[in-house]
């Protein structure tokens, strides 16, 4: 049995720009890439927000949860944020 449930204070924001910024697919696509270097066993799919809203706790080890969780909440602020 699977139980699912989200973490808190992961995942509440919806995709959108930051006021006043618009981020290029190209900039979106440079991050993910950053990511993906980061975690190179990771399956992150095409949208980063499905990996926090889809993802099962207790599926890692505790601390590499966090890490992860951290890892994919912070490279989707960076695009929003346009870094």
């Amino acid at each position: 049995m699977t139980v699912r449930f989200r973490v808190r204070g992961f995942g509440r924001r919806r995709p959108g720009p930051a006021v006043g910024a618009v981020p290029s697919a190209e900039h979106e696509a440079r991050v993910c890439s950053e990511l993906s270097v980061d975690l190179p066993d990771e399956d992150l799919g095409e949208y980063l927000y499905d990996c926090i809203d889809l993802y099962e706790m207790g599926s890692k080890p505790r601390c590499e949860e966090v890490e992860y969780l951290g890892m994919v909440q912070e490279a989707i602020d960076r695009i929003e944020r346009g870094e």
